[in-house]
């Protein structure tokens, strides 16, 4: 970044006023070349034992502490602002500092436990980090743009700067939670890796050669380093799904309606073919639940008009729950689809390698597994481009233009014609359609599963990639496909590339071009120790069966394969 330019003045005052509102006595030595896992261990080495106990300890772990009162919410959240702190320092993931406003809330919450002998809620003392998208009182957005600093949104003259709440906020505040930082975004948020010009690039914290992901990669990368116990993101094309398996954590993205966007920040702000939606991230199933259930028992069908009046359904828990208690007894009445690739592009050796790990560990548990073959993704994937790409690229221009920024690499920045009318009225018809064709395809497979039902859930990969080099994200057909037919659709951690194991493969038989292409970029020493998750996904609003099969199945998957 060139420092004589005029949009770098403000972007590197941002960027220093973020760094300096975090403790200089949290301050660590950069790490050496070779240090490229930055988990673990190596995050350890800067807190106390006690710090270390506290944030490694998962989102229901903490809440059934802070909820009897054994652990102090100023406590809690102390040390997950240090390790929050330290995080941005090893990887540049938060976008907004506001620990000084996060311990005052602990402290009222503590006061208000010692008063009445009760928790606020069932987040009571719960850190929740957020992605640069919602709005928090007394604290910026920028959403990666130089042009929104000191404005609301890119409108310097616009009053509610720093002053509204999104909804989601204000249902995270009064369940309890203590909201302490807000991470980093890729300008349009339009990309699978996470850069801008204020904060830089996000690494993976786990093999630093590699992307964090996008466009929720700030988010990713801190609970990936326990810097948060979890977090809320946001999906459009697997936004959520591809930074939660690529940094080895759990993230849902619901159909929309059921998590409220009202408030949140936008690109394409009004463009509904294809909705963007709200999700939980976490490092476990669990903890998703946890917070899914927070926000719906907040009925927030009452303030956002695009909400579903849908609460969580204990009846859909129950009835999983017994089928799976009598699969455990011998009596499977699960059946899953398996989708290896998508008939476009194969995935490479570590996420093929992490699918066959799934489908070993279902058909231990005596679950019907069958391939899944469904209409061609090819479809889905060109909605989601025309979608993506009905306004000519105007809004990313406008932005760009605030500051006179440019865009960094691997933004695409398209230009041509808006589309009409009728052709946005062509392409949601187009959607419609296929929607209805991939709908009789999954009610057609109960001829299949023996169950005398359609499959249960799908398993498929994630990406191509164990994460991505830096530049290689060449193919997102894997989670965008999802988000045109808005299904349901959860990314499950299993494991990392292995370059001993995932060797790269010899004499293979290309889907096409582009496979062959993608193919040829695999670099087993590259790829070496990237995460690697699945994603199992159901139909729309099948969030409560697939955060139970969620649960059910990593704990499965960990019985076969802990090493």
């Amino acid at each position: 970044m060139n420092p004589n330019t005029t949009w770098e003045i403000p972007a590197r005052a941002k960027r220093e006023g973020i760094n300096s509102a975090i403790p200089s006595n949290w301050t660590i030595p950069n790490p050496a070349s070779e240090q490229t896992d930055l988990t673990g261990d190596y995050i350890r080495s800067f807190l106390t034992d006690r710090e270390i106990e506290v944030t490694e300890t998962d989102a229901v772990g903490i809440t059934e502490k802070t909820c009897s009162g054994e652990w102090t919410a100023v406590e809690v959240t102390g040390a997950f602002c240090k390790r929050a702190g330290i995080a941005h320092r090893l990887v540049n993931c938060l976008h907004e500092v506001f620990f000084d406003a996060a311990v005052e809330d602990a402290r009222r919450l503590d006061a208000y436990f010692a008063q009445y002998g009760k928790p606020i809620g069932p987040l009571h003392g719960l850190p929740v980090s957020l992605k640069d998208q919602f709005h928090v009182k007394g604290v910026e957005t920028t959403m990666g743009y130089v042009g929104w600093i000191g404005t609301f949104e890119g409108n310097p003259n616009d009053a509610r700067r720093c002053v509204v709440e999104s909804q989601l906020v204000r249902e995270l505040r009064s369940l309890g939670a203590i909201l302490y930082c807000k991470t980093s975004v890729p300008m349009t948020l339009m990309s699978g890796e996470t850069a801008n010009n204020i904060i830089g690039y996000v690494p993976n914290p786990k093999n630093t050669n590699l992307s964090a992901g996008g466009s929720s990669g700030g988010e990713a990368a801190l609970i990936a380093l326990r810097g948060s116990p979890c977090g809320f993101g946001t999906d459009i094309g697997g936004s959520i799904r591809s930074p939660a398996g690529w940094n080895g954590i759990f993230g849902l993205r619901p159909s929309a309606g059921r998590v409220s966007y009202q408030g949140a920040a936008n690109s394409m702000d009004g463009q509904n073919t294809i909705l963007s939606v709200v999700g939980p991230m976490a490092t476990t199933a669990r903890s998703l639940t946890l917070l899914f259930k927070g926000v719906l028992s907040q009925e927030p069908w009452l303030h956002d008009p695009l909400v579903v009046e849908l609460p969580w359904r204990s009846d859909v828990e129950s009835e999983l729950q017994g089928m799976i208690e009598r699969s455990r007894g011998g009596r499977s009445e699960l059946a899953f689809g398996i989708m290896h690739h998508d008939g476009l592009v194969r995935p490479h050796p570590p996420a093929d390698r992490a699918m066959r790990m799934v489908e070993q560990t279902l058909k231990r548990l005596g679950h019907k597994v069958i391939e899944w073959n469904p209409p061609s993704h090819r479809t889905a994937i060109d909605i989601a481009a025309e979608t993506f790409s009905m306004d000519g690229g105007h809004d990313v221009r406008h932005q760009l233009g605030l500051s006179g920024e440019p865009p960094v690499p691997n933004i695409l920045v398209k230009k041509g014609e808006q589309m009409t009318a009728s052709e946005i009225a062509a392409l949601n018809v187009k959607k419609r359609e296929y929607q209805k064709q991939y709908m009789d395809y999954w009610n057609s497979t109960a001829a299949s599963t023996g169950t005398g039902r359609p499959v249960d859930g799908v398993i498929c990969p994630l990406g191509v990639q164990a994460a991505t080099i830096p530049g290689k994200y060449n193919h997102v057909g894997y989670t965008t496909f999802l988000s045109a037919l808005d299904y349901t659709g959860i990314a499950i951690p299993v494991t990392c590339a292995d370059k001993r194991v995932d060797v790269p493969r010899v004499d293979m038989d290309f889907l096409n071009d582009a496979d062959r292409e993608i193919q040829s970029q695999y670099d087993a020493e590259a790829y070496d120790g990237g995460p690697v998750g699945v994603q199992l996904f159901g139909r729309r609003f099948q969030e409560e069966k697939m955060l139970m099969l969620a649960e059910y199945m990593s704990a499965e998957i960990e019985k076969d394969f802990k090493e």
